[in-house]
């Protein structure tokens, strides 16, 4: 592939920077720094141009914060106006970079996803009789500095486009291994001279992530002429009817991945049989069906019940968490989730209490305002749905068949609730 050029004036140019705006505020718009850079934007814009071209551009602190889900990750949040500068330097080398990468490489890219991924190991499994899943120690924390800069160079020719990438690189938090790694060649102080790690977070990481593993993925598919390989970010499946090909497929790979300073997980590494089902990015997969694991269920149950609590003292409003409950109901849609759905969704009612005056006594009597959960009748409509799939129809294909019921008619049904429980308050209290 030749090496790309003339990419600067396009990073820096008004509308990309604009359009870059855009994309960094989906999804926080409610933030103290989205809200910040919004009050004065075509000025901050405008002075994050003059910094670019200047040269002044420098990175500011990262917000460090720990998530526990499955395993303890150290998540790293730029400022927002770096937000700005990593999806304006993405608008433009991102695209044609792209087309680099192997159709079978899943994570962060357009049309691509986890749910694409899962489809295409389903498809797989009904043809192969064994799985090899592969995944690598501590990706981000391991990524070296000066390999993945070098592979940045192989690709990019503009060098202001180059020193920006670089500069961003630098300035991450550190966040390399916590146990030092040695590799053939290396001396005593040799971890200390290799820099490592990206930060999670950053959407300049995701794509370094993609392009990092690159030459890992055309050697699979052009050297080993594996014919079932997927990755996304550093979870690989292969898969084939050999067990022994699966292992030296494993051992040419846990070479490969040392030329780059990266060790395979040794626990992890491991062939089944697809029959027996296997575990692929939060689903347990087998030939003609799949289920949500465990701990996805219990964890939004957990999540749910904070929502209906956050509800019921006025802290949250239903556009504050509709989004996630609607989100985990698209995901748990592609795996038989029916029964699970029902269960969850009836154990859980969202409810909040206000005083209202009455006109005649003044005296102050609680309102009780309902809002049902949608998910439940939904899931009733989704019956038919589910039969679907067991007479072989895919998860996919039957959830995009369930009518979704309309925001209004919710809202018509929560104001009747509201009515008639004001209704049958005027009634007792004409009554007394």
């Amino acid at each position: 592939m030749k090496r790309l050029d003339g990419l600067w004036p396009q990073v820096v140019a008004f509308d990309n920077l604009w359009r870059a705006w855009r994309k960094a505020r989906r999804g926080k718009s409610r933030t103290v720094g989205a809200v910040a850079f919004e009050l004065e934007l075509e000025s901050n814009l405008l002075a994050l141009q003059r910094e670019l071209e200047n040269g002044d551009y420098q990175p500011g602190a990262y917000r460090l914060f720990t998530i526990y889900e499955r395993k303890p990750r150290l998540i790293a949040a730029a400022p927002f106006r770096d937000r700005v500068v990593h999806h304006a330097v993405m608008n433009v080398i991102e695209p044609p970079l792209d087309r680099c990468f192997i159709h079978d490489s899943y994570a962060c890219r357009r049309g691509k996803g986890v749910h694409a991924a899962v489809d295409r190991y389903q498809v797989w499994a009904r043809r192969y009789r064994y799985a090899l899943k592969l995944d690598i120690q501590q990706y981000f924390p391991s990524i070296d500095h000066a390999i993945l800069k070098t592979t940045l160079r192989r690709h990019l020719r503009d060098r202001r486009t180059l020193a920006l990438l670089e500069r961003i690189i630098d300035n991450g938090p550190d966040s390399a291994p916590t146990k030092a790694r040695y590799f053939p060649g290396d001396d005593l102080l040799a971890p200390l001279e290799h820099r490592c790690g990206i930060p999670i977070g950053n959407l300049t990481s995701q794509f370094f992530a993609n392009l990092y593993l690159n030459e890992l993925d055309h050697g699979i598919k052009e050297v080993l002429r594996a014919p079932a390989y997927l990755r996304y970010v550093d979870d690989m499946v292969l898969l084939a009817d050999d067990k022994a090909q699966l292992w030296a497929w494993r051992d040419w790979i846990a070479e490969r991945l040392v030329e780059i300073r990266l060790c395979l997980h040794p626990a992890k590494a491991k062939v089944s049989q697809v029959r027996e089902g296997l575990d692929v990015l939060g689903y347990f997969v087998f030939p003609e069906r799949r289920r949500l694991r465990n701990e996805n269920g219990l964890r939004f149950r957990r999540r749910l019940r904070a929502f209906a609590q956050g509800y019921a003292e006025g802290r949250l409003d239903w556009a504050d968490f509709d989004p996630s409950v609607q989100a985990w109901i698209g995901h748990a849609c592609h795996a038989g989730t029916l029964g699970l759905r029902e269960k969850i969704f009836s154990a859980v009612h969202f409810r909040r209490e206000r005083t209202e005056r009455r006109s005649s006594g003044g005296a102050g009597r609680f309102v009780e305002q309902r809002t049902e959960e949608v998910a439940v009748g939904r899931s009733q409509q989704e019956r038919p749905a589910q039969q679907e799939q067991q007479r072989g129809i895919s998860s996919c294909q039957a959830a995009h068949r369930i009518p979704e019921p309309p925001r209004s008619r919710m809202r018509r049904a929560w104001r009747a609730g509201v009515h008639e429980s004001v209704s049958r308050t005027r009634r007792e209290g004409s009554a007394e």
